[in-house]
């Protein structure tokens, strides 16, 4: 048998782009697919990989101990790349304790199956929201130094799993890698995203909302540099190392909505100023070069990248139809349950 990765979170966004980047790129490679189908799960994505003899799926919760030891009693798994969580701010707000139970409780539930089945690498994916915000000086980044000081319960939820990671590799020698990116964008992402729904609400004349005055600033990371970072972490990082992924990209949310706006040839009195998020971040900003020394560089610029992102979305708009209409949540039972 060859090499096995598990993949857990496969069906979401940036964890759905690595299962295909790793499909394709390594052929002699089991790549499994571990994911819930919450309501972010697509599995519509896959169409073009799913019947690839590496790919397989599995759906199981990660918080569950019983199935999750069964699994790992079955497959021989080498890497455990760990993505499913919640992940949108606005839902943590109204909602922690299901971040709390996915993020680190099904966190843990993973380190230990990978502690007692045993690995060649557990590589955790965090974000660059476990530090907190930066002040809007362009002269200072987070490094994998930076206090972690995260201020939404989401991010809380995050730097607790990945102290949880830190404490595996430190009490029991779990062979770890954490990565922590800034903000992604590209294809499949999931329609309440900024940059996805924008391009949505501006392609159906909507209004686009933005919060309070728009100049929050992100640094924008196109997620197929992601998949490179991830994929390089994974085969090189040193044990127990923390790398951060950058795209060298900061924008603010109204830059990034108008990009959008006058890229499809629309009108910006489509922007509609609503209320602040609830403890919104100013800004974040990503020192990569610990990552660079690995030999990893951004390939993408964000003006290339968006103008590549907006097309994708005109190109699958039945994409991502599916999604807001619900329609997507039926693949799993059409085609795995026959």
């Amino acid at each position: 048998m060859g090499t096995e990765v598990l993949v857990t979170g496969g069906a979401g966004f940036i964890g759905g782009n690595f299962v295909q980047y790793m499909v394709e790129k390594y052929p002699d490679y089991e790549i499994y697919n571990l994911d819930l189908l919450t309501y972010a799960g697509d599995l519509t994505k896959h169409k073009e990989i799913e019947k690839k003899s590496n790919y397989h799926f599995l759906k199981a919760d990660i918080a569950d101990e019983k199935i999750i030891n069964e699994l790992f009693s079955v497959h021989n798994f080498d890497y455990v790349i760990h993505f499913a969580a919640e992940s949108h701010v606005d839902r943590s707000i109204t909602d922690p304790g299901i971040f709390v139970q996915t993020n680190v409780l099904g966190t843990q539930v993973l380190l230990e199956a990978a502690k007692e089945f045993g690995i060649t690498k557990f590589v955790h994916v965090s974000t660059d929201e476990v530090y907190g915000e930066l002040d809007f000086d362009p002269t200072t980044f987070f490094t994998e130094d930076t206090p972690i000081q995260p201020n939404s319960p989401y991010s809380a939820s995050k730097a607790s799993s990945d102290l949880l990671v830190r404490a595996y590799h430190e009490t029991f020698n779990l062979p770890v890698n954490i990565t922590r990116c800034s903000n992604n964008y590209g294809p499949y992402h999931f329609p309440e995203k900024l940059i996805p729904l924008t391009i949505s609400r501006v392609l159906n004349d909507q209004k686009v909302p933005v919060y309070g005055d728009g100049k929050n600033i992100r640094d924008w990371l196109h997620v197929i540099d992601h998949c490179i970072a991830i994929d390089l972490v994974m085969h090189k990082g040193e044990n127990g190392e923390v790398y951060n992924v950058g795209g060298h990209n900061e924008r603010t949310n109204l830059e990034v909505v108008k990009t959008i706006i006058n890229t499809l040839g629309k009108s910006e009195d489509l922007i509609e100023y609503v209320k602040d998020r609830l403890g919104h971040d100013k800004r974040y900003a990503i020192d990569p070069s610990k990552l660079e020394s690995l030999g990893w560089q951004p390939t993408y610029k964000f003006e290339t990248g968006i103008a590549q992102t907006i097309q994708w979305y005109l190109d699958n708009k039945g994409w991502w139809e599916r999604i807001i209409s619900g329609e997507y949540q039926n693949y799993f039972e059409n085609q795995y349950s026959k």
